[in-house]
């Protein structure tokens, strides 16, 4: 856990998974949030995450850079940079990045846990606070 109120990518482990990386900037683990997780989630170009759900959290997505389409119960649309996402709890929904740059989001949860979720994926591994993710071979 951080000792103050201002968290850096170094302070923070990241989730690395086949199709990005994770960095959960407030948590439970990061900085007692009880109420809502944050982090900071890059898909590579071409890449994205299957359709899901998160039955106990609602989700709220903010483009901070590049381009994708955003799938939410069913509508699929173009999203870019400066433009936010709501997803209620249960509702399915999927994230593609289809430009040439990587796709930058602020990712919300409210309650978190499905963070923590992730961990559990097979492919995820969780790279320490402080080190870089290693390139694929």
């Amino acid at each position: 856990m951080t000792d103050d109120y201002f968290v850096s990518g170094e302070d923070v482990s990241t989730q690395v998974l086949d199709w990005g990386t994770i960095k959960w900037m407030a948590s439970p683990d990061v900085n007692d949030s009880e109420r809502f997780s944050a982090g900071i989630v890059q898909l590579e170009p071409g890449t994205g995450h299957e359709l899901h759900t998160h039955p106990d959290s609602d989700e709220v997505l903010y483009v901070v850079s590049g381009e994708g389409e955003q799938t939410v119960d069913g509508d699929t649309r173009d999203v870019s940079a400066g433009e936010m996402i709501f997803v209620p709890q249960g509702v399915e929904h999927g994230t593609q990045n289809t430009g040439w740059e990587t796709l930058k989001l602020l990712a919300v949860y409210a309650p978190p846990g499905p963070e923590e979720e992730l961990n559990e994926l097979p492919e995820c591994t969780v790279v320490p606070a402080g080190e870089f993710p290693a390139k694929d071979e």
